[in-house]
């Protein structure tokens, strides 16, 4: 597997260090907040939605556009999936066999 990138790395420290209960950080923002262009920062966020790093909560409302925009938080990923992984493969084998 490919180790991220710098772009990747700094998008995503600037997604947990804006990040606040009551509202998360738009692309905008966190490409500001990382010194990253727009362009790779679109970029990237794209592909770290698609690989699971990234999840969009809500949307929210901004001066800039007329569209709300997406918010992001990084995915946390937890040991409770674990039991429910084993119980699909015990079942997976269980029905092929």
């Amino acid at each position: 597997m490919k180790q991220p990138g710098e772009v990747h790395q700094a998008l995503l420290q600037a997604c947990k260090d804006l990040q606040r209960p009551d509202r998360a950080p738009t692309l905008r923002e966190m490409a500001h907040h990382a010194r990253v262009g727009m362009k790779s920062a679109r970029d990237t966020v794209r592909n770290m939605r698609r690989a699971g790093v990234l999840d969009v909560p809500r949307t929210r409302r901004v001066a800039y556009r007329n569209k709300p925009v997406n918010e992001y938080v990084p995915v946390q990923r937890t040991k409770r999936c674990a039991p429910v992984a084993r119980g699909l493969a015990s079942v997976m084998t269980a029905w092929v066999g």
